[in-house]
C-alpha cells in the first residue's frame, strides 16, 4: 500500500465523459461563460482604476473582488476547457494540487473581501463622521493584506499536510481537484479530517458571524432612523447583500458535495460549476447595475464611445 503511495504521481477525473460531437458544445458554451466572465470585471476594474471619482474604498474592494474572480476562473476554466475536449483527463499531482491551492484561495479571499466590505458599510452607515477619519489610505490599504493572507494562512498548512498524504488511489470523482476528494483516496484520514473541519471553521464560519453581526448593527441604527436615512443605507447595502448571499449559497452547494460520498454525477457537475461560474458573473453585473456611480461612468464612457464613433 506504501509502495503505491509512492508510485501515483497523477490523478484521473472520472466524471468527464465521452458526448462525441456534443463536446464541441460544452466547450463553446463554456468559454463563452470564461469570455463572459473576464469581460465583466475587467469593465468593473477598468471603471473603479481610470475614473478618479470612484477611488474610495467601497469601490476598491469591488475593484478587488473582480480581480479575484479573474484568478478563481483562471484557477479553472483552461484546465476545464482542456478536458472537455481531450480523450483523456488525467493530470498530475503538483498541478492538482495548485489548482486545489488557486480555487481555494480565491473562495477564502472571496469571503474574506466581502466581510471587509460589511466592515465598510458598517462605519459608512453607523459612524458616517467618523468614516474618513477611520476609513483612510492606510487603513483599506492594511484590510486589504488581511484578506489575502488570512485564507493564504488558515489554507496554506493544511493543503501542505494534504499533499503528503499517502494515497490508496486516483481517481477523483469531480471535475475539478478538491481537497476532500484527495484525503477520501489517502490511506490516513482521522486527523486531517478534524483539522479540516477545524479550519472550515476559522475559515468559513468567522467571517460568516462577523457580516451578520455587522448588518445587526446596521438594522439596529437604521429602526431608529428616518425613512429617507433608511432608503439611502438599503441603497448602499442591497449590492452586497445580494453578492454575499449568493456567494454563500454557491459555497454552500460546495461543501455538501463534501458531507455526502454518492451523489449523482448531473449534480455534482452542476453544483461545481455553480460555485465557480455564478460569483464571478454575477458580482459585476450586481455592482454595475444596482450602484449608480459606477453604472453613471459606464452609461457615460458608452455615451461617449458612440459619439466617436459616429464621426
Amino acid at each position: 500500500m506504501n509502495n503505491q503511495s509512492v508510485t501515483l504521481s497523477y490523478f484521473e477525473f472520472t466524471l468527464f465523459s465521452d458526448s462525441g460531437s456534443l463536446k464541441y458544445v460544452f466547450f463553446s458554451v463554456c468559454l463563452l461563460i470564461y469570455m463572459t466572465i473576464i469581460s465583466a470585471n475587467v469593465v468593473i476594474i477598468l471603471t473603479v482604476c481610470l475614473e478618479k471619482s470612484l477611488h474610495q474604498p467601497m469601490y476598491i474592494f469591488i475593484c478587488c473582488l473582480s480581480l479575484n474572480s479573474l484568478y478563481g476562473s483562471a484557477g479553472f476554466f483552461p484546465r476545464f476547457l482542456m478536458d472537455i475536449l481531450s480523450d483523456t483527463h488525467f493530470i498530475s499531482r503538483p498541478s492538482c494540487f495548485l489548482q486545489i491551492y488557486v480555487i481555494y484561495t480565491y473562495a477564502g479571499h472571496e469571503l474574506t473581501l466581502l466581510t471587509v466590505m460589511a466592515y465598510d458599510r458598517l462605519v459608512a452607515i453607523c459612524q458616517p463622521l467618523h468614516y474618513h477619519s477611520k476609513m483612510t489610505f492606510k487603513t483599506v490599504v492594511f484590510l486589504l493584506i488581511v484578506s489575502v493572507l488570512y485564507p493564504v494562512c488558515m489554507l496554506g498548512h493544511f493543503l501542505y499536510l494534504v499533499s503528503y498524504l499517502p494515497l490508496c488511489g486516483n481517481k477523483l470523482h469531480r471535475t475539478f481537484c478538491t481537497s476532500w476528494t484527495v484525503i477520501q483516496l489517502s490511506c490516513v484520514e482521522i486527523t486531517l479530517s478534524l483539522a479540516g473541519q477545524l479550519v472550515a471553521v476559522m475559515f468559513i464560519f468567522i467571517p460568516l458571524l462577523f457580516v451578520l453581526y455587522t448588518y445587526l448593527r446596521i438594522l439596529l441604527v437604521c429602526r431608529k432612523s428616518s425613512s429617507e436615512f433608511r432608503g439611502k443605507a438599503l441603497q448602499t447595502c442591497l449590492p452586497h447583500i445580494v453578492t454575499f448571499v449568493n456567494y454563500c449559497i454557491s459555497l454552500f452547494c460546495e461543501v455538501s458535495l463534501s458531507l455526502y460520498e454518492e451523489v449523482n454525477p448531473f449534480v455534482i457537475v452542476v453544483l461545481s460549476l455553480e460555485f465557480l461560474i455564478i460569483p464571478p458573473i454575477s458580482n459585476p453585473l450586481v455592482y454595475g447595475l444596482k450602484l449608480p456611480q459606477i453604472r453613471g461612468v459606464i452609461s457615460g464612457f458608452l455615451r461617449t464611445h458612440r459619439i466617436v464613433c459616429s464621426l
